[in-house]
């Protein structure tokens, strides 16, 4: 095992210096597994539920007050991210610049998670209640950033390879989407468990503290066993000239373009909830419907390094990327054709019918392949982009550049989350604490527009900002050999 961990990921010649071993890799995946237990609590379709049938459940309008909370502590979470950023591009220490933060951040995290799902204390009123929710949301929000922020950064800084970083990545995803589905996937069980399934609360609170302790040991392995590998000789930035270097990256600029549409596919996940308790009528289909993400995931960690590595100098992750893009839009167009008649024709309050469950869970285990490719496709373009900065301008600034995709995920998340919620409330949605609750026609239009064909028409919007996204495979490969060339000039100087 000692042989197979000190060994490389990538033991062939690809005309690159490597770096990684298994360690090294699996270590950082553990990180992004206790990333994935966050937000798998926090982030997803079951805080909505949460928010609305549970916490809110006694108010005239949860949906709608739901929805301010989540855009508003949202928007504030976004803007919160460059901040950060910015302080870990100008930290220096013995640890190095993200390392600290990984290992501090998560018990904070833990803490106020926990907090979060104990639930309103008995008899607080409602200006208390909601003050009290907001207040515990911008919790989760600020703690998290801390260790969000260092540990997407740490992934830039640990090898400058870029068919290594997509190999890190991959095992990265599929690590993060096991641990992950865990707390969801219990709270997705409560269904099929007698206690559970009239003690909602409970099964949130049970989840929100099997996440808490993952992500504080997940993360001690993060922090042990990494290393920062990039060198800064210059001074830290100040923030004024943190901010002036966004403005020089045309390629970053496009990936936080095509993310501003990418948020329009992912109402879609802020609602599934939802569309398999109103529209399916049965939560049970909860499980099925997590679980069959998972291969989009595993094939996605798996097959895109291995793509990557075999097409070597060659492999263009901006092609990768609209690949990606043109088959999700085919596969949800079908979707949609496929399933419309057995949703929106069948009888008010009826559970969907077995071919139609079964065709719905297909779709969307087939939907998350090029989902999740492009996900991970991403995360090697956006380390790109810092590559590109320093290339062009001889600084490197991995948080600040991190912390705009982050602040593109953070955006995504709370205005997704509040459209789909606004539209809900438009149409009527009625809340309820347990079992089903019939909607009505507008409602189940809606929640099936957005399953179906929303998505279809957000991948759509992000092919556009992608026709100029300026880095090809072959000049990211030229960017990485001067800039080498020039660390060996700066560190002979140093020696001089």
């Amino acid at each position: 095992m000692k042989k197979f961990l000190d060994s490389k990921t990538v033991k062939k010649d690809v005309g690159e210096e490597t770096y990684l071993t298994w360690r090294e890799t699996i270590s950082y995946a553990l990180g992004r597994g206790a990333q994935g237990m966050f937000t798998s609590m926090t982030g997803s379709k079951y805080l909505n539920y949460f928010l609305t049938n549970v916490l809110f459940s006694r108010f005239s309008d949860p949906m709608g007050l739901a929805s301010k909370i989540r855009l508003y502590c949202g928007i504030f979470d976004a803007i919160n991210d460059p901040m950060m950023g910015i302080i870990v591009d100008k930290t220096r220490t013995k640890e190095g610049q993200m390392r600290p933060y990984i290992r501090r951040a998560p018990w904070f995290i833990a803490l106020v998670m926990i907090l979060f799902f104990l639930g309103i204390p008995n008899g607080m009123p409602d200006w208390a209640c909601i003050a009290w929710t907001t207040f515990l949301f911008i919790g989760l929000d600020v703690t998290y950033t801390a260790f969000d922020i260092p540990m997407g950064a740490l992934a830039f800084a640990i090898t400058p390879n870029g068919i290594e970083r997509t190999k890190l990545y991959g095992v990265s995803s599929i690590v993060r989407s096991v641990s992950g589905v865990l707390p969801g996937l219990f709270v997705a069980c409560a269904g099929w468990l007698p206690y559970f399934n009239t003690h909602t609360a409970k099964a949130y609170l049970t989840g929100g503290i099997v996440s808490a302790i993952g992500i504080i040991v997940f993360t001690r392995f993060t922090y042990k066993n990494t290393q920062e590998r990039t060198v800064h000789h210059e001074e830290a930035p100040s923030v004024a000239e943190c901010f002036k270097l966004l403005f020089k990256n045309r390629p970053l600029l496009m990936l936080f373009l095509a993310n501003m549409f990418f948020l329009v596919v992912k109402v879609t996940n802020q609602i599934s909830f939802y569309f398999v308790a109103d529209l399916m009528f049965t939560t049970k289909y909860n499980v099925f419907i997590d679980i069959i993400t998972f291969p989009g995931f595993l094939i996605a960690g798996i097959g895109v390094p291995k793509l990557v590595e075999k097409l070597g100098e060659k492999s263009d992750p901006r092609k990768f990327y609209r690949t990606c893009c043109v088959l999700a839009i085919v596969l949800h167009v079908l979707f949609y054709i496929t399933c419309y008649n057995g949703y929106i024709n069948k009888p008010a309050g009826a559970v969907v019918s077995l071919p139609i469950g079964i065709l719905t869970v297909i779709f969307t285990g087939l939907t998350a392949i090029p989902l999740e490719c492009k996900n991970l496709m991403q995360k090697e373009m956006e380390a790109e982009t810092v590559d590109y900065v320093e290339w062009k301008t001889g600084t490197r600034v991995e948080g600040v550049m991190l912390s705009i995709m982050s602040f593109t995920g953070k955006i995504e998340n709370s205005v997704s989350s509040a459209i789909g919620l606004a539209i809900l409330s438009y149409t009527g949605y009625v809340a309820h604490t347990e079992g089903s609750m019939i909607q009505n026609a507008a409602t189940n239009k809606a929640l099936f527009f957005m399953t179906a064909l929303l998505p279809a028409i957000g991948y759509a919007l992000m092919l556009i900002p992608m026709a100029f996204y300026n880095i090809s495979g072959k000049n990211h490969h030229i960017m990485i050999e001067e800039l080498k060339m020039r660390h060996e000039t700066a560190n002979a100087i140093d020696k001089d």
